[in-house]
């Protein structure tokens, strides 16, 4: 599963039933749920293995609910009465255990919230074979959790999500990773309805009522969390990738798409082919599923790697000929990401929870390396240094978690889902990856795919099949190091004497005090052309020092840790930042950040950074100096008397960059240009419309936007479209508020209806930001809602206001809501406040009720501290930030 963008991901997490339209309620718990203090709260016990699933739906996509059968082949370990495993909110009618020629009546009761049940049986089933068979309904979920359904135009689709631990509330299951077996599953609908799942449809059958049965193959083993389900009027477009080197046969796959996104097959029925070849190459075998299916969802918010049945959110993969370079990127990435996990993760999957990390992190290296392979012009490969990078800013709070958690409770489980498992472990991956050489960490790959194919495997079996075949047992040592506790080292680089000093610590802001850790680091130095590696074993390490002008301590920014240099050192590699590779980059303006923000390097260097990377030639190593400064002034760090400095200062940097690219916002204007500076464009328009507020940019803006949403369909690159938007409604008000409200819930664009409404939220006016957070309207979908509401909390005018409107509607905003993508990133909403008094308010009013729950509280404790050490930045720094503006901006 990959997730899209922080704020993206925070925009899709909250339950519909907080607002006045159609949601399916949370039950009652009173009613649905009796306690038992004897049940399991994390993994079940053994006295019962899953041998197989037989799943027989009844699924009518516009219905309140819908109805199953299940039956379960398992194996009792000895003679019981009672037996716990998993169902979540289903109305059982009857269950009964099948033993031979004898039934067995039982009885169903869920136990707790999180979907553990008991089953009370008549009398004692023998040990051995048995099966079990349940008939029962449930209700369809709005929101991507379990099985939910959504309107799209006038006509009704049901999708599957079910993971981390939503199957359950599909159908009563032993719902664990280390449980694979195989499923066999029909489903009855209405008759021309496309049903898609995990293996080859056998066959259509006419039923009863005029219906349709839709019969599928048995799948291979699987967990649970990968079965896929999704019915509806799809349009399907079928298709074969072709026999490789590793595969034999030709692979049927297709593409599987709402009516309104029925036109936008090719790009990625033209491009997951060549995902596929890229990815079998690398693991040495064939794809390990009969067939491939590649689904959209107008709600997912990310994507999902069901085994031959991957789903993504509509826009990461329909894409048209006018998408943007940063489009293609994240289809590439995401694609890889998802179809690398049909491997690791699907083939071999998790014992446990405890090793979703490995699921994740593997994954994501590999999504950016395979998707840096299949387009290299467009540069993805950084993207996962960023990433990295990003995470450092959570490892490095002394609230945390390691990558390698242990998790004993289900409510635990969708905090590992978090930019440490994705961010930090893909990096770290990406670190040994780099230290070992790709041919020997692809042979321990393939060794560890060969030793647990469709099975189950742990970290320390990965662990060992990448040091039995790197043949250095160091390595492990360096990635337990990283994986099994948190932090972040910081390596201090000093040369002196024809030596290089390297001295590692745990990295801490401002304000923290964490303990000290020691880490064995895959250490590269450059200094001008000269690169020299080494395990960094010991608290400090001295290595030879050749001559030259510019130290670069993280070669490629491979490296999991942040490093510091003597001033002169900082200043010589501050002047090379235009030259700098775009890892490299990217690296250097973390480390600058991470020291100015530990009390060490002076705000003057930030400045002097941005103005000297904006020269670099990859594009999000271009701005993202700009882009932290920017930040400064989102979470209030940047006074309003700074305010004109800041702008000026912001439009001295990126309005020149801008001029010299040249700007035409109309569709393919720049369509035969090279992609990165496509890319670069995009970038520099969004800083200088908004942040240097330059009148020329946001003019041009303003009357493309008119033009475009007046019909001139050309008038717009999407690209420019969030930008523009959010200019109208910046300077339009309310009226321009609500036509973008009407042409976002109107439109079935996946790219018009998120900008617009995104842009509606980020006006910055405190009445629209007040209308919006009232607006009930029938066509909104809980994304949609959402968009709008961290659109206001995210906007520094309307934060405040958004901030306490989600405090005054806390526990009705968490009311029944479930799923990997929900509660858990909930506390986001507060991130951007600052300083310990705002901490101690948000934790007075909200703080019982997340330790009450206990989900989301690891990313509730992160927030509080986050502010609390904003604030102790703003108190050490205000007075140096603002006369690094004034000076600056002159």
């Amino acid at each position: 599963m990959v997730h899209k963008g922080m704020m993206t991901v925070a925009a899709l997490l909250l339950s519909t039933a907080a607002f006045g339209q159609a949601t399916t309620p949370a039950p009652s718990p009173a009613a649905a749920i009796v306690a038992d203090a004897s049940a399991p709260k994390g993994r079940l016990p053994d006295a019962a293995v899953p041998k197989a699933y037989r799943l027989d739906f009844t699924i009518l996509p516009e219905a309140e609910r819908f109805s199953g059968h299940g039956e379960i082949d398992v194996t009792l370990k000895r003679a019981t009465t009672r037996l716990y495993l998993h169902g979540r909110d289903l109305s059982v009618s009857k269950v009964v255990a099948r033993v031979g020629g004898a039934v067995v009546p039982a009885t169903f009761t869920q136990v707790d919230a999180t979907g553990t049940a008991r089953l009370d049986f008549a009398r004692a089933v023998p040990a051995g074979a048995a099966t079990l068979v349940f008939d029962y309904t449930g209700r369809f979920g709005n929101d991507a959790a379990g099985l939910y359904h959504v309107k799209v135009a006038d006509r009704w689709y049901s999708w599957t999500q079910f993971e981390s631990i939503d199957a359950r509330a599909a159908f009563p299951s032993f719902d664990e990773t280390g449980f694979k077996q195989p499923f066999t599953i029909t489903v009855t609908t209405h008759p021309g309805m496309t049903v898609v799942s995990n293996s080859p449809e056998t066959g259509v059958t006419k039923v009863a009522g005029g219906m349709e049965k839709h019969g599928f193959a048995p799948t291979k083993p699987l967990p649970t969390y990968l079965v896929a389900i999704d019915t509806g009027p799809f349009v399907r477009q079928a298709g074969t990738i072709a026999p490789t080197p590793e595969r034999s046969w030709a692979m049927p796959y297709g593409g599987v798409a709402t009516v309104p996104q029925g036109d936008k097959l090719a790009y990625v029925m033209a491009e997951t082919p060549r995902i596929v070849g890229l990815l079998e190459r690398y693991f040495g075998e064939a794809f390990p599923f009969p067939k491939l299916d590649q689904i959209g969802s107008p709600i997912m918010p990310g994507a999902m790697e069901n085994a031959g049945a991957d789903t993504y959110g509509d826009g990461i993969i329909f894409l048209d000929r006018n998408a943007t370079t940063s489009d293609k990127k994240e289809f590439g990435m995401v694609v890889s990401h998802e179809l690398a996990h049909q491997w690791f993760g699907d083939l071999v999957s998790p014992e446990w929870w405890s090793d979703l990390w490995l699921n994740e992190s593997f994954a994501n290296w590999m999504g950016y390396r395979i998707a840096n392979e299949w387009r290299p012009e467009l540069g993805i490969g950084v993207g996962a240094l960023a990433e990295g990078f990003a995470a450092m800013n959570t490892d490095a709070l002394e609230v945390g978690r390691p990558i390698h958690q242990p998790i004993t409770e289900n409510s635990q489980i969708d905090g590992a889902f978090d930019n440490i498992t994705y961010g930090k472990g893909g990096q770290v991956v990406a670190m040994i990856a780099a230290y070992l050489g790709d041919d020997k960490f692809k042979e321990g790959v393939r060794l560890h795919l060969r030793r647990h194919a469709y099975g189950n495997a742990t970290s320390e079996q990965f662990f060992q099949s990448i040091a039995d075949a790197a043949h250095d047992p160091k390595v492990l040592a360096s990635l337990t190091s990283f994986v099994d506790q948190q932090g972040v080292p910081v390596v201090d680089v000093r040369r002196a004497g024809g030596k290089l000093t390297a001295t590692q610590a745990r990295y801490a802001f401002i304000g923290s005090t964490p303990a000290p850790l020691t880490w064995t680091i895959p250490f590269c130095v450059r200094v001008d052309a000269t690169k020299q590696c080494s395990l960094l074993d010991k608290k400090t390490t001295t290595l030879s020092a050749p001559a030259g002008r510019v130290v670069m301590p993280n070669v490629g920014g491979t490296g999991y840790y942040r490093f510091d240099l003597a001033p002169a050192d900082w200043q010589a590699l501050i002047a090379a930042s235009a030259t700098l590779p775009a890892g490299e980059a990217v690296a250097t303006t973390d480390s600058l950040w991470a020291s100015f923000r530990a009390g060490r390097a002076p705000a003057s260097w930030l400045v002097a950074q941005a103005r000297a990377m904006a020269g670099n030639s990859d594009p999000a190593a271009s701005v993202d100096p700009g882009v932290r400064i920017a930040g400064l002034r989102a979470r209030g760090l940047i006074a309003p008397s700074s305010l004109p400095a800041y702008r000026s200062l912001m439009a001295s940097i990126y309005t020149p960059q801008l001029t010299k690219l040249g700007f035409d916002p109309s569709v393919g204007a720049y369509r035969s240009e090279d992609p990165r500076r496509q890319e670069l464009r995009h970038r520099l328009v969004a800083l200088v419309a908004d942040e240097a507020n330059d009148s020329a940019t946001r003019a041009t803006l303003k009357a493309a936007a008119t033009r475009y949403l007046s019909g001139d369909a050309n008038a717009l690159d999407p690209g420019f479209l969030f930008s523009a938007l959010t200019v109208l409604a910046q300077d339009g008000g309310l009226p321009v508020a609500k036509m973008l409200v009407e042409r976002g819930l109107s439109s079935e664009d996946a790219t018009l209806r998120s900008s617009a409404l995104t842009a509606a939220g980020s006006s910055g006016r405190a009445d629209v930001a007040r209308y919006l957070l009232a607006l009930d309207d029938p066509r909104m979908r809980s994304s949609d809602r959402l968009r709008l509401i961290f659109g206001v909390v995210g906007t520094v005018e309307t934060r405040d206001l958004g901030t306490e409107w989600v405090l005054a509607n806390y526990e009705r905003l968490i009311a029944g809501a479930n799923g990997v993508f929900i509660t858990t990133r909930l506390p986001s909403a507060f991130a951007s406040q600052c300083g310990a008094d705002r901490a101690a308010s948000i934790d007075a009013k909200v703080g019982p009720t997340i330790r009450a729950a206990n989900v989301g509280l690891l990313a509730y404790q992160r927030t509080l501290e986050t502010i609390r050490l904003c604030g102790a930045l703003r108190d050490a720094k205000a007075g140096e930030i603002a006369a690094a503006v004034s000076s600056a901006g002159r």
